[in-house]
């Protein structure tokens, strides 16, 4: 599992780390300003459908059932099965995408409705229309992924979505040069959304191998209308984090440039999001549903135990080290051309009570899988909508007294509400299955990440350089030094408490079925 996971978090990384080029390109480009909320607010709607279907949320509920299918019928019979997922999916979503096209300005102002009145909504609607095209492509991508990731095939579907942020940043390094207007910029880039699925659909049909999915056909029977009634709250609910965010923006609308902050905020916590969280969804649903179908209790407790070390391993590290950098990581990442020293202040400032968040979005996707794993996808989707409602909620109450960073502190208010939902939820139907080991290491890996993000503060403090108006050069040589001195001290503390030996990693990264991280 180390290794599949390992796998799929070095293209999510790769993936994750090509999408801060594009976003640095795309502050540099439009700024922070109307017609940068206009795009970002048509972008997070494609974006949120975007990671609901293609990074790990269809898992939630084909992978048990074609698995299902598989030991009952046999190859042929998941094939057929596949076949009828695959384009029952397509033509829905193609359907969607026209009738989204038509309601567009509705649902613009629904998602964004400080929009109203103003040339924002007129630009967010022309945007969201010219990138609708990609969402009939999403549908066979993501059951293709899916079904890769059912049959263990991990590293096609984990690289496969470098192809997205390719084609935006050669289209903007294209702009970047020719330099047209802030409005044509944003509507060039819209277009390029839809190319960008094409290509990514490409790859995957092109080297998919065996006929997986065969015979291709459109079908509502019995059986493909009881998944798509798992699938849809699956989906909804693997997209809690993305769906947060969404909520904020509704509020955040209503204020110039607040989309924008909150937005590019966003996009430094989805980086150790992604690593964790998408693995997880991919990794632990296939290896949880083997363990459970089984009624292999050793397996479930092994599973679970070590997607949590993970999970807790990555991201509270990840947590402090971006509040404590946080100014410095948006001025060398954003603080170009449009994008100013006051906007790079007020998305610093979000980010820091937006990563509060991070936490609470990884134990999410670290427990999801277990009620996935039993083909319970009501459970986290009745989470998922409570956390989003008490995020509008205090977002509406936060905003008048705070601004930005009180909608930023309520998205955070959100995770959390539905990090202890599914806490309780488990622990109720079916209890979680932590076995002595995680016991022992967790505690360790909160004491090695509070050390390692003290260590990082008292470094911001006697480098002023990395905070104040040096070079932009001199900077990020700094901010290399201290981050990855943060990922070697953490590293080393992880070994001084016993956590993990150098030897295990390398056993563990080697091996397809390992028992784990000793």
């Amino acid at each position: 599992m180390i290794r599949s996971f390992l796998t799929v978090s070095s293209g999510t990384l790769a993936s994750r780390l090509l999408g801060f080029v594009r976003d640095s390109a795309l502050a540099a480009l439009l700024g922070a300003g109307s017609v940068a909320d206009a795009f970002l607010a048509a972008f997070q709607l494609v974006n949120v459908v975007r990671r609901l279907l293609t990074e790990g949320g269809l898992n939630a509920a084909l992978v048990p059932s074609w698995l299902r299918v598989r030991e009952a019928g046999g190859v042929a019979a998941a094939a057929a099965y596949a076949g009828r997922v695959l384009g029952t999916i397509t033509a829905v979503l193609i359907v969607a995408t026209a009738l989204l096209a038509l309601v567009m300005p509705l649902v613009i102002t629904v998602l964004a409705p400080g929009f109203t009145g103003r040339e924002s909504l007129r630009l967010a609607v022309d945007n969201a229309r010219l990138m609708l095209p990609y969402l009939a492509f999403a549908g066979p991508v993501t059951v293709m992924m899916a079904l890769l990731n059912a049959q263990g095939r991990f590293a096609l579907t984990a690289f496969s979505p470098l192809l997205f942020n390719i084609a935006l940043i050669a289209v903007m390094a294209v702009l970047l040069v020719v330099q047209p207007d802030a409005t044509r910029s944003a509507q060039i880039i819209a277009a390029t959304v839809g190319i960008a699925g094409l290509l990514q659909l490409s790859v995957l049909v092109l080297r998919r191998g065996e006929n997986i999915a065969t015979p291709f056909r459109v079908s509502f029977d019995k059986e493909i209308r009881g998944f798509l009634g798992k699938a849809v709250p699956g989906m909804m609910a693997s997209s809690a984090p993305q769906l947060l965010v969404v909520a904020g923006a509704i509020i955040a609308s209503s204020s110039p440039s607040a989309v924008s902050w909150l937005y590019f905020a966003n996009r430094l916590v989805e980086l150790p999001l992604g690593i964790v969280g998408v693995a997880m969804g991919t990794v632990l649903i296939p290896e949880l549903t083997r363990a459970v179908r089984a009624e292999d209790r050793a397996a479930v407790a092994h599973a679970e135990s070590r997607g949590l070390e993970l999970a807790v391993g990555l991201a509270l590290p990840a947590t402090l080290g971006l509040i404590v950098l946080s100014e410095p990581i948006v001025r060398l990442l954003f603080e170009h051309g449009a994008f100013t020293a006051d906007d790079t202040t007020a998305t610093a400032r979000a980010l820091m009570w937006l990563t509060l968040a991070l936490p609470a979005h990884v134990l999410v996707k670290a427990l999801s899988p277990a009620f996935f794993a039993r083909e319970d996808t009501m459970t986290p989707l009745t989470a998922a909508l409570k956390g989003v409602v008490l995020a509008i909620a205090s977002a509406f109450l936060f905003s008048h007294w705070y601004g930005t960073e009180g909608i930023a502190a309520a998205i955070a208010v959100g995770a959390w509400s539905m990090a202890f939902s599914l806490i309780r939820g488990g622990a109720k139907v079916f209890g979680f299955s932590i076995d002595r080991e995680a016991k022992r290491r967790l505690p360790r890996i909160a004491l090695a990440a509070l050390a390692m993000g003290a260590l990082l503060w008292l470094a911001t403090r006697s480098l002023p350089s990395l905070t104040s108006s040096a070079h932009g050069l001199v900077q990020a040589i700094l901010l290399l030094v201290v981050i990855l001195a943060g990922i070697a001290i953490y590293g080393l503390l992880l070994r001084l408490f016993g956590v993990i030996g150098w030897r295990d990693a390398v056993n563990a990264v080697r091996q397809t079925k390992g028992s784990g991280l000793r």
